[in-house]
């Protein structure tokens, strides 16, 4: 099972392994000022906002924005440089933005104003047809598809797109596909060591191009969210042409097949995106191609950045931003400036923050139940800005994944400072009054100032608390050992697409538990584990959904391994030159696809 999107922090990511689970600082939504913020706010029910399109919703053009209109330049203002721009590398979620506008995989999410999300063909004329059983998936390629330099897309450049995959420099990337056709961890790799580089191909019963407009996919198991596997960046159009896939180089131009291609690029400091004039628009039901160019700047760190947005001065009238957020240090004048209402948004992020519980070492459910009750939620949050910067989680689950319920069987909404009498009743129940508590945190400020509140916490609630800061560079590092010291420690989750199969499986099967895995509990449950590989079984979408979302509520009650602590929010601004940015609920980002120069 592969692991999910990384989430790129305030700190940076600091990831376990490759496509594994962000350990940083703090969600990389800001905070600050009153719990008035932003009007534009959609979180309820946004669950129920997914949904898999038809044919027709997947066909271009896209509906016109309305104000939009042609020409100017936007500039994007970036803290961090992008890791990668071979799609088959991408992983973090300012990566999966900016891929939007040079990069078209099988499938891609059609965000409506609304905040409702459509699963819908992008190459592909629909979302997939399923057989035996779910195993096979058939996609047909959309006609009038082009890449940069006139050349038509065929399957084989989807094929192509699949197989380099294999190859070893392919490593930052979701694996999900290459494992569902030929095995799990990186055993898939034997299937086709070298990739597409030396001629060879998987064989047919694998994956099968019958002809330039359709390509069929044959996996080991069923795979009922496979919609959105291949809307990941990497399930595309690379040029199978000689000379066009230029392997670890392809990472400095990527050939698009959007509405904008590479322009130039200054590693670490800046990208430009120009316009694409092979882009058909009537292929796209998505996108747009209302600037000239994108001038992406990195290096511009979100204070700063949101000072510039908000003044509203020059070029960064025409300024934002995919990731950088509000801060804690501009959030107050942001609230204050009436004027900012129409150019900012405040949204959960389909990211989880949780305290973590070392089932190894609290073997007892009524401690761990007494931890999930004390722990301060509303006070942990308030140390990163407080309602600006995420919500109270009462479950394990984002509020983005399809099927979700808002269910918080400790209480910590109601109790957001923690329910202490509840807590010290299970303690005495246990026998365990004074329970000591190893607690491990990063040595950053943020959780330097969150150890003060959950210790308060904790040792209210009648527990015995010994403090741990591990050094952040490798604070990953020593809470992944399976043998670590620690009893509890903070860590985050992100889903790769908005069903919980993404989430379930790689943090609670004991199967993956191992130095570096995302089972960072050490659940061992044999009877989650079936319960995994029968949910992994339902062809229907829907039906997997709610089995997941039944299943996630069961492991926090029965076996409480963590205390789901916030979700993160992205509280994002904009200058007053700009129109069509909206919020893309699946990537935890602001989407360019609309955007256009006032």
């Amino acid at each position: 099972m592969t692991s999910s999107r990384r989430h790129r922090t305030r700190l940076g990511a600091v990831a376990l392994a490759a496509g594994a689970l962000v350990l940083s600082a703090c969600s990389s939504g800001g905070g600050g000022g009153s719990d008035d913020g932003p009007e534009r706010t959609t979180d309820k029910n946004r669950a129920s906002n997914y949904s898999l399109g038809t044919a027709a919703d997947s066909t271009g053009p896209a509906a016109p924005v309305p104000g939009a209109k042609k020409g100017g330049t936007i500039n994007v203002l970036q803290r961090d440089a992008f890791d990668h721009l071979d799609p088959a590398q991408i992983y973090y979620s300012d990566a999966l933005t900016v891929q939007l506008l040079y990069n078209r995989s099988l499938t891609t999410y059609k965000v409506g104003a609304n905040g409702r999300v459509t699963v819908v063909g992008d190459l592909a004329t629909d979302t997939g047809k399923s057989s035996d059983g779910g195993r096979t998936w058939t996609y047909t390629l959309k006609d009038g598809l082009k890449f940069e330099d006139g050349s038509p897309i065929t399957s084989a450049d989807v094929r192509q797109s699949v197989e380099r995959l294999y190859a070893s420099f392919a490593n930052d990337g979701p694996q999900y596909i290459p494992q569902w056709l030929s095995g799990d961890g990186q055993s898939f790799r034997k299937a086709l060591p070298d990739g597409p580089y030396k001629g060879k191909h998987l064989p047919k019963s694998v994956l099968d191009t019958p002809d330039e407009k359709t390509i069929v996919f044959h996996f080991k198991a069923p795979h009922a969210d496979t919609p959105y596997a291949v809307a990941m960046p990497n399930i595309g159009a690379v040029p199978a042409a000689p000379g066009k896939d230029t392997q670890q180089r392809y990472d400095s131009h990527p050939v698009s097949s959007g509405p904008y291609k590479i322009g130039t690029l200054k590693p670490g400091k800046s990208l430009t995106l120009v316009r694409n004039d092979q882009w058909d628009p009537k292929t796209d039901a998505v996108r747009h191609q209302y600037p000239d160019r994108y001038d992406i700047s990195f290096g511009v760190q979100e204070p700063d950045s949101s000072r510039r947005l908000l003044a509203d001065r020059g070029s960064d009238r025409q300024g934002m931003s995919f990731s950088n957020a509000v801060t804690l240090e501009t959030g107050p004048s942001v609230l204050k400036d009436a004027s900012t209402k129409s150019r900012t948004f405040n949204e959960i992020q389909p990211y989880v923050d949780y305290m973590a519980i070392n089932m190894d070492r609290i073997k007892d459910k009524k401690v761990r139940q007494a931890l999930a009750y004390a722990m301060p939620n509303g006070q942990i949050l308030g140390q990163f800005g407080g309602a600006r910067a995420g919500q109270v989680a009462g479950n394990l689950l984002a509020p983005s994944a399809a099927g979700w319920k808002d269910t918080d069987p400790f209480g910590k909404k109601k109790f957001p400072a923690g329910d202490t009498d509840t807590a010290r009743k299970l303690l005495k129940e246990a026998g365990k009054e004074g329970q000591e508590i190893v607690y491990a945190y990063p040595n950053t400020t943020e959780y330097q100032n969150v150890s003060v509140v959950v210790t308060k916490a904790l040792r209210k609630a009648g527990f015995t608390v010994q403090k741990k800061e591990i050094d952040s560079n490798n604070y990953a590092t020593e809470i992944s050992k399976v043998d670590n010291t620690f009893d509890i420690y903070r860590a985050s989750w992100g889903a790769d697409w908005p069903v919980a199969s993404t989430v379930v499986p790689p943090l609670f099967d004991s199967r993956v538990l191992s130095d570096g895995s995302q089972n960072y509990w050490h659940l061992r449950n044999t009877a989650v584990d079936r319960d995994i590989d029968r949910i992994n079984k339902i062809t229907d979408v829907k039906q997997a959904s709610a089995e997941w979302v039944t299943l996630a509520d069961r492991i926090l009650t029965e076996d409480v391994p963590a205390v789901p602590i916030f979700y993160n929010r992205l509280w994002s601004i904009w200058g007053s030159g700009i129109g069509g940015v909206k919020y893309h609920s699946v990537y935890g980002s602001a989407d360019p696809s609309d955007a256009y120069v006032k």
